[in-house]
């Protein structure tokens, strides 16, 4: 394929046809993590906040192929990916989820102990603040960012102030970043008429308090930090609603 823009597929139906054969002819997941990703979609009104199934086993296969034993989300809401991230770390491993709002907090707590995943732990409040004064007695292999995205590039900073060489870190050398919706429906790339997506953009802005006018500047911001700064390889893959990729190299 020469062109970096191809026409992958003539129309949606054959775009939702592959997707499904896509999905059929990769991994798995478990049982649990079916029954309770259909659960947030039956009775949670925000169940768009929730990574889909297809998704989840792409970035489980990423964190197992390198080996993440210990990982940081940021962004928990009812714990589904928390969920997702104690099956890839195992028994042994451990799972750090911060989160904003108690009342998912303690859904994504009881989610937990239903399904018997012993190995997480959420602690309850801002992300900006919490970020800053986690003191994990081992560096983090992968931190998940899946939470305001207005924060996204203060995320970003602290995780490399507190992962440099030499020091106590939060991500380890080599470790993964993977954050999510990093496009936003294209506005990251097109902000205007000509997208679909835009004034469904400003009627949301206007419906809910979850999403701000200045999140398509600040993932922009964030996109172009990860690709800037030398500490990270990056890779923004077009996927999904965009999942932002760096590894820290020191």
């Amino acid at each position: 394929m020469k062109s970096d823009v191809p026409v992958l597929y003539p129309n949606e139906e054959v775009a939702k046809a592959v997707t499904e054969y896509a999905a059929t002819n990769s991994g798995g997941l478990p049982a649990h993590l079916h029954e309770y990703h259909d659960h947030i979609l039956n009775n949670e009104e925000k169940s768009n906040l929730t990574i889909s199934k297809y998704q989840s086993r792409a970035v489980m296969w990423l964190a197992k192929a390198a080996g993440a034993k210990r990982v940081l989300e940021i962004g928990v809401y009812m714990g589904y990916s928390s969920l997702m991230w104690s099956e890839v770390v195992g028994p042994q491993g451990k799972v750090t989820g911060l989160e904003f709002n108690p009342d998912y907090a303690e859904k994504a707590k009881a989610a937990y102990a239903k399904y018997g995943a012993t190995n997480i732990e959420v602690v309850v409040g801002d992300a900006l603040e919490q970020l800053p004064k986690l003191n994990p007695d081992q560096p983090y292999d992968l931190v998940f960012i899946d939470a305001q995205k207005s924060g996204y590039p203060a995320y970003l900073r602290t995780i490399l102030e507190r992962s440099r060489p030499g020091q106590k870190r939060l991500l380890r050398e080599g470790g993964l970043i993977v954050a999510d919706n990093v496009l936003r429906r294209g506005l990251v790339a097109l902000n205007n008429e000509a997208n679909p997506a835009y004034e469904g953009e400003a009627k949301a802005v206007q419906a809910s308090g979850y999403w701000s006018e200045d999140d398509i500047k600040c993932l922009d911001e964030f996109n172009r930090l990860m690709a800037s700064e030398k500490r990270i390889d990056a890779f923004l893959m077009p996927l999904f609603d965009g999942v932002g990729l760096g590894r820290l190299v020191d």
